[in-house]
């Protein structure tokens, strides 16, 4: 089996007139700031305000709320327009059931189609620097490590599908899983999972890994149960 290259996370450019389409400028513009909480749950868009903003026509902007909509991040209200979508506790904790399932695929795929060495620089990732940053409430340096570690699994699982799905899912949740990371306990708590997740991928143990990826998930679930009045 060929060794696959680990591809590090590109982040999404806040730059509205970046390359590709005007559209895709704008969805990715808006997705950056629903999921940096820059435009808070209940948020109303305004198509005027964005059309000015970027230079492009409301007929342009529909279409971008058009995606955002499929995609779960916002929802057009009759006589008020698009607002950012809230999700209430059921909601998420559906989301979380889902994840579970899905994302103990995503490294069970990721396991079984790569070379143990594959998860070295991932492993490295998760050492003691980003341990002490961890420790320290560098919350940021730990958020980028996990979008590393799961653009690296969906790499390495090789399904598009399965891409698509976590895609969506990520998008909805990553506003309230920055809130958890807040908690005290939860991030180094979830630091040493994901360590425990990656030995057991660098022995190529497939199964073991899918079954740490679920507890870590449940894990999380635990804890939004337990403190879903403050996050919320």
């Amino acid at each position: 089996m060929t060794k696959r290259n680990v591809t590090k996370l590109t982040p999404v450019s806040s730059n509205p007139r970046s390359s590709g389409s005007n559209t895709d400028k704008l969805v990715d513009e808006l997705r950056r700031r629903i999921v940096t909480n820059q435009m808070p749950p209940g948020s109303r868009i305004r198509e005027n305000e964005l059309a000015e903003e970027f230079g492009v026509s409301r007929s342009r902007v529909r279409d971008a709320f058009g995606i955002l909509e499929e995609r779960g991040l916002i929802e057009r209200i009759p006589n008020k327009g698009a607002v950012v979508m809230r999700l209430e506790a059921d909601s998420f904790l559906e989301l979380f059931d889902v994840r579970e399932v899905l994302e103990g695929l995503m490294v069970r795929l990721a396991t079984q189609n790569t070379e143990p060495e594959y998860w070295d620089d991932l492993i490295e990732l998760f050492g003691d620097d980003l341990e002490k940053a961890v420790a320290e409430n560098d919350f940021n340096a730990y958020m980028a490590a996990i979008a590393v570690f799961r653009q690296t699994c969906i790499e390495a699982a090789g399904s598009d599908t399965l891409r698509g799905l976590l895609d969506d899912i990520y998008d909805r949740v990553l506003s309230m899983t920055r809130r958890l990371m807040l908690v005290p306990g939860r991030a180094s708590e979830g630091f040493r999972q994901h360590q425990g997740i990656l030995q057991a991928m660098k022995a190529g143990d497939a199964e073991q890994a899918e079954v740490l990826k679920r507890d870590n998930i449940r894990s999380a679930r635990q804890w939004f149960l337990k403190y879903n009045d403050f996050l919320l």
